[in-house]
C-alpha cells in the first residue's frame, strides 16, 4: 500500500511538472507569436475590404494573441461566431478562442474550450498543451489566493492579539 502511495506521489508530481513545462512552453509561443500593430491594421483593411470567413479567421486569430483585453475579448466575440455559422475550421476558431481566455487570465474557461476540442480530436497537441498550462495557470492563481487569505488571517491574528494586550493593560491600570 505505501509503494501505491509512493507511486501516485510520483505521478502527481511527474503531472505536475508537464503542467509547469507545458505553461512555459506555451507562453513563450504565445508570445513570440504575438502580432504587431502593424499585421493587425492590414488585416483590419483586409476584412473591411473583402469580410469572408477566411479573411475575417485571420484576423480574429491574430487578435487572440494580442497585449489588450479588448483586442483579447473581441477576437473571442469573432472567433466563436465563425463556429456558430459553421465556419470550417471550427477546431481552430475555438483554439484562437481558448487562447485569448487564457491570455485575459479565465483559465477555467480556456481549460474548458480545450476539453471540448479534445472530445473530437484526441491527439490535438496543441490543445492538450493549452489544457495542461490552462490547468497549471488555475491551480497557481488559486494557490495565490490561498496564501494571501492565509497572510490576512494572520494579520488579523496578531491585531486581534495586540489589541488584547493592550486592552489588558488598559484593565490592569484600573
Amino acid at each position: 500500500n505505501n509503494n501505491n502511495n509512493n507511486n501516485n506521489n510520483k505521478i502527481m508530481g511527474e503531472t505536475k511538472f508537464s503542467q509547469k513545462n507545458a505553461r512555459n512552453d506555451l507562453e513563450t509561443k504565445i508570445h513570440m507569436a504575438r502580432p504587431t500593430r502593424e499585421i493587425l491594421e492590414e488585416l483590419a483593411v483586409v476584412v473591411s475590404n473583402d469580410p469572408s470567413p477566411d479573411n475575417t479567421f485571420q484576423y480574429a486569430f491574430c487578435l487572440s494573441k494580442s497585449t489588450e483585453a479588448a483586442e483579447l475579448r473581441y477576437a473571442i466575440t469573432i472567433l466563436d461566431g465563425l463556429v456558430k455559422e459553421g465556419y470550417e475550421h471550427d477546431f481552430d476558431c475555438m483554439y484562437g478562442s481558448a487562447t485569448a481566455l487564457y491570455l485575459l487570465g479565465d483559465h477555467q474557461e480556456s481549460r474548458a474550450r480545450c476539453e471540448n476540442i479534445l472530445r473530437s480530436h484526441p491527439d490535438n497537441r496543441l490543445a492538450r498543451e493549452m489544457h495542461l498550462a490552462s490547468i497549471a495557470a488555475q491551480e497557481e492563481k488559486e494557490q495565490k489566493h490561498l496564501q494571501k487569505a492565509a497572510i490576512v488571517g494572520t494579520v488579523g491574528v496578531a491585531a486581534l492579539s495586540v489589541a488584547g494586550v493592550i486592552a489588558g493593560a488598559l484593565l490592569s491600570r484600573r
